[in-house]
């Protein structure tokens, strides 16, 4: 087979195959890599998650280990290796959240030590007295300074001292370099790093360029276990604003070794790893083992990509994708067929500045745990059963009463149902966990579904766009199982619900372009002429890093003099009308500033999936499949639309 495309979950893992076979298996967390060989062993000609065969008769499985080979029945065994494996990953996201990456040391400028922690003025609450910011991922003794100062424009005002850098605390496992205005200048930067690496190398026989190119295998590993692994800010995040830079630079050192050691791991799966990046474009696993804090939303992003397919493909190029799964709930807005981009996303309260897909994240899932709070009120998520113990309705020994044990207990889900492994679904099992909890489903499925409505009010109603004249692409294991309430309350009158739901995410990533993004920072604000020269010159970068690129588009952040917020647009001159268009006025009299120039080299994929013939039907119904189960309330109706995708609108909107 010569590629799949994989999405690793909190609750499942969920892989695709061209011919359009999917196969979904519990997450392992112990391990997140053993699941994906799982599913890939069971594509390539293990039993699939219907219990036929597909293709040939066994499959020869190791533990964690890749499948290597397949008998065809006859006396030998024809060896089978995976071409390309496109894999989307949890292992960044779930390291910050679960506060297990390294112990990272930075490198800053004399009295800047505190930049992370002071971060910015806004509060986030601003009428909550108690609430705290997030711990910063470095402590104060691991934050060391050296002398040395760039100025606004770039240029050296104080002379780089290396020699007053203090040694390194033991036990740094991660260095970041942030150095003031290194976005126009890096030689500061560079500078720190290889007084770093000349510190580490006393003593080993190894040069410069032996540390750029990587180090020998049959050096001394005693010696070696000194040489940091250093993330330089101009590197990750070449863009101003010091204290987001900072984090950025930090979060990258921070999950380089865990999610390293994982990307390297899969290599025992196929030929050539690809994994999604929170762009939405893939990435080399070399390459992306080196810049998790690209990573940090890849697994939404591929079904972000698919979702907006779908959505053009029948007629709405105008949408919001819905994705909710086991653990999360990720809400993207689609315009004109493209997803919403961003510069920055904060990421569990640290701000990331990279290039991603402006996707909202909540805590709402299959597997989100309802319990009464403190004062008496229903309360569901963020706290998910995830795979294992899972929900109640699993079998798996959970015992928290969750939404998908509601959808169950409701009639949403049918009786005997399964999903991915598991067996028939436990509704005894659900029915107790209600029960011990002392209140009812229904009121879990109201509770979870006001706070998926606040979510997708906040890409739509809060950014001055009408959600009623939008269609809602729902997906995931959960998401078909309230798209049509959702729209109900938003005032939208069509659902889509696209082919192999339940695992879009590997869909979009099977199908997802290479990708190379490039961002420059501009000093010169005012001069337009000079940025979209500049653009030029990125654009030819970019080519050359990905010289098979069939789109290359360039793009400038822009705002009015005095502003401290910035639009991205495809030329200067467009600014004016995107501001108009997301803040309702324009300033024509005012001096637009640039303060960074884009560019993004796509290699677009053309992966055809075969349709599927679906269930349609009159609500109240549900229809079951085999990834997802769709759920269509009373005053809706489904028909066949384009792609093998169901469509799903109010009676009246049909008439």
């Amino acid at each position: 087979m010569r590629r799949i495309g994989s999405d690793t979950g909190g609750t499942f893992t969920d892989l695709v195959a061209p011919t359009g076979e999917v196969v979904k298996v519990l997450s392992t967390p112990d391990d997140l890599g053993r699941a994906v060989a799982e599913g890939v062993g069971m594509l390539m000609g293990g039993e699939r998650d219907d219990g036929s065969k597909s293709g040939t008769a066994g499959v020869q499985k190791q533990a964690g280990a890749a499948v290597e080979s397949v008998s065809d029945g006859s006396d030998g065994a024809e060896s089978l290796r995976l071409q390309e494996l496109a894999h989307g990953t949890t292992v960044a996201t779930n390291a910050l959240l679960e506060r297990k990456g390294a112990r990272v040391a930075l490198i800053c400028n004399e009295g800047f030590a505190d930049i992370i922690e002071i971060a910015r003025q806004d509060r986030p609450s601003l009428y909550d007295t108690f609430v705290d910011r997030p711990e910063p991922l470095v402590k104060r003794e691991d934050r060391l300074e050296v002398v040395g100062r760039l100025g606004a424009d770039g240029r050296e005002t104080v002379k780089l001292l290396p020699e007053t850098l203090p040694d390194l605390p033991d036990g740094i496992e991660a260095v970041s370099v942030c150095l003031l205005h290194s976005d126009l200048n890096p030689s500061h930067e560079i500078a720190v790093r290889d007084e770093l690496l000349r510190r580490a190398a006393e003593g080993i026989s190894l040069t410069r360029a032996t540390f750029s190119e990587g180090i020998s295998a049959d050096a001394n590993p005693d010696a070696l276990a000194s040489v940091p692994d250093i993330t330089c800010s101009h590197e990750i995040a070449p863009e101003f604003r010091e204290y987001e830079r900072a984090s950025t630079t930090v979060i990258n050192s921070y999950l380089r070794p865990r999610c390293r050691s994982y990307l390297r791991g899969l290599g025992s799966v196929a030929d050539e790893v690809f994994v999604m990046t929170s762009a939405g474009g893939l990435l080399p696993a070399a390459e992306a083992a080196e810049a998790p804090a690209k990573l940090l939303l890849s697994g939404p992003a591929g079904g972000v990509r698919a979702g907006a397919h779908y959505a053009v493909a029948n007629g709405h190029p105008d949408a919001v994708t819905f994705d909710m799964g086991g653990t999360s709930t990720d809400v993207c807005l689609v315009l004109g067929g493209q997803p919403a981009p961003a510069a920055e996303r904060e990421i569990d309260g640290y701000p990331v500045r990279v290039m991603s897909l402006d996707v909202l994240t909540i805590g709402a899932g299959g597997g989100s745990i309802a319990k009464l709070d403190s004062g008496g009120a229903l309360v569901v998520g963020p706290q998910s059963a995830g795979a294992k113990p899972g929900p109640a309705c699993y079998g798996l020994g959970g015992t928290a009463p969750t939404v998908t044990d509601a959808n169950l207990l409701c009639g949403r889900i049918s009786e005997g149902a399964t999903m991915g492994n598991l067996g028939a679904l436990d509704a005894a099992s659900a029915e107790q966990a209600f029960e011990q909890a002392g209140f009812g489903p229904q009121g879990v499925l109201a509770v979870v579904n006001a706070n998926m409505e606040q979510a997708l009010r906040a890409v739509t109603t809060r950014r001055g766009i009408d959600p009623r004249n939008l269609a809602l692409v729902a997906f995931g294991g959960a998401g078909p199982l309230h798209a049509c309430e959702l729209a109900e309350l938003l005032g939208m009158t069509t659902v889509i619900v696209p082919p192999r739901a339940g695992a879009l995410s590997a869909v979009g990533i099977l199908g997802a372009p290479r990708q190379a993004d490039i961002v420059r920072s501009w000093g010169d604000l005012l001069d337009h002429e000079g940025a979209i020269a500049e653009g030029q010159k990125l654009r030819a970068e970019a080519s050359a890093q990905l010289p098979e690129a069939t789109d290359v588009n360039v793009s400038f952040d822009c705002r009015y003099e005095g502003q401290s917020y910035e639009l991205p647009v495809s030329t200067p001159e467009d600014f004016h009308a995107e501001h108009e268009q997301q803040n309702g006025y324009r300033r024509e009299d005012a001096s637009v500033e640039i303060t960074a120039i884009r560019c993004v080299a796509r290699a677009m994929r053309n992966v055809v999936l075969p349709d599927l013939e679906r269930e349609q039907a009159v609500g109240p119904a549900v229809v079951s499949e085999s990834d997802t189960t769709i759920w269509i309330p009373e005053g809706w109706e489904s028909r066949m639309g384009a792609e093998g995708s169901l469509v799903i609108q109010r009676e009246a909107a049909t008439q």
